[in-house]
């Protein structure tokens, strides 16, 4: 396998790429609607929402401070509708006092889902509780409509112009490039298509797993969620062991147990569905939190999350107003291979 320019020898290969934002053709809309798959990711969009209000706060004139002040968020699913919750409250809570000339709490918000409702994989009334308590942060919920053009200076969506600084694209995802470079069959989306023992066709040493691949599974393709890729990661390391040790594989094709989905709503509300059991409000909210910490790793790692979610949700996330600008890059060395002039220079008192 090729590591860049070095080549590596491997026994048995593990492919677990993840996916990367899919704009459905319209690439050019990349730089104007970030989407959010990486913690870089995420400290870029907190930079640009809060930069957005500093922007406002010295706008020249009404609409542009208006567009300043309107965040466009493009996918109603779960990462769409947090997102959408927590630019209210971010608006509605920590920043409301923070600024002379304008009033965040009048920032609009708008979630935008092309489907029939936000929240399609929950049942259809979590879906609708989820759209009201949105409404009742403020937030404008949009269904059954299409965006069709994005740049700088807004979106159109059903025919409309929408002037708007801040897009966020959450609407649909595609697979790395790994099925180029294993040759493999493909979906539209670009995921590896794999055996039932997530191998690849032809392949037997290389396995596939995550949003990389592809399954069929009671009829339905594997969805592409986190528990998706922890489960088959547990299965592939059983096989692999297996195989190293020279015992009969007899664990049979993967099957996917799927534990029920969640999804939060501002800082007190969330929906759950796991098979017959749904909850939404408050305790589903506790039930969210309650899970995510008892999945990180470690007992010190979850004292501090929970420690700094409490602390967060007493003060309304008020360290949420730091704006983080990404270091430069190191300077390339000269290229005659000589090195840089170190020298400090000299104090003006010297001159």
């Amino acid at each position: 396998v090729l590591m860049g320019d070095r080549s590596l020898q491997y026994d048995y290969l593990v492919l677990a790429t993840g996916a990367r934002d899919s704009y459905f053709g319209h690439d050019e809309w990349e730089p104007f609607a970030p989407g959010l798959k990486s913690i870089p990711q995420a400290t870029d969009i907190r930079r640009k929402i809060l930069l957005a209000f500093e922007q406002a706060e010295t706008a020249p004139d009404e609409a542009t401070r208006a567009a300043m002040l309107t965040f466009v968020l493009v996918g109603g699913g779960p990462t769409g509708v947090e997102l959408a919750g927590a630019i209210a409250e971010l608006a509605h809570k920590a920043l409301a006092a923070d600024f002379r000339h304008i009033d965040p709490r009048m920032a609009r918000i708008i979630l935008i889902e092309a489907g029939p409702r936000i929240l399609s994989s929950f049942s259809a009334d979590l879906s609708h509780k989820s759209k009201r308590a949105l409404a009742g942060l403020g937030v404008e919920v949009r269904e059954g409509q299409r965006v069709e053009s994005i740049d700088a200076e807004g979106v159109i969506v059903a025919g409309a112009r929408i002037d708007c600084r801040s897009v966020i694209w959450s609407a649909g995802v595609r697979a790395s490039p790994a099925g180029e470079w294993l040759g493999a069959e493909v979906d539209k989306a670009g995921r590896v298509k794999v055996q039932d023992d997530l191998r690849v066709p032809n392949a037997p040493n290389i396995f596939v797993i995550g949003d990389t691949m592809t399954m069929q599974q009671d009829g339905k393709a594997l969805p592409g969620v986190a528990p998706v890729a922890m489960q088959q990661g547990r299965y592939v390391a059983q096989q692999i062991v297996r195989r190293v040790e020279k015992e009969p594989i007899g664990i049979g094709p993967f099957h996917y147990t799927d534990k029920g989905n969640m999804a939060t709503v501002g800082r007190a509300f969330a929906v759950m569905e796991a098979g017959k059991i749904k909850m939404s409000g408050y305790p589903a909210w506790l039930a969210w939190l309650v899970i995510h910490v008892y999945f990180l790793i470690g007992f010190r790692n979850r004292a501090v999350v929970l420690l700094q979610w409490i602390w967060a949700y007493l003060t309304y996330q008020r360290g949420a107003r730091i704006i983080t600008v990404p270091a430069p890059p190191p300077n390339p060395p000269p290229a005659n291979g000589s090195q840089p002039n170190r020298r400090r220079p000299a104090p003006a008192w010297k001159n």
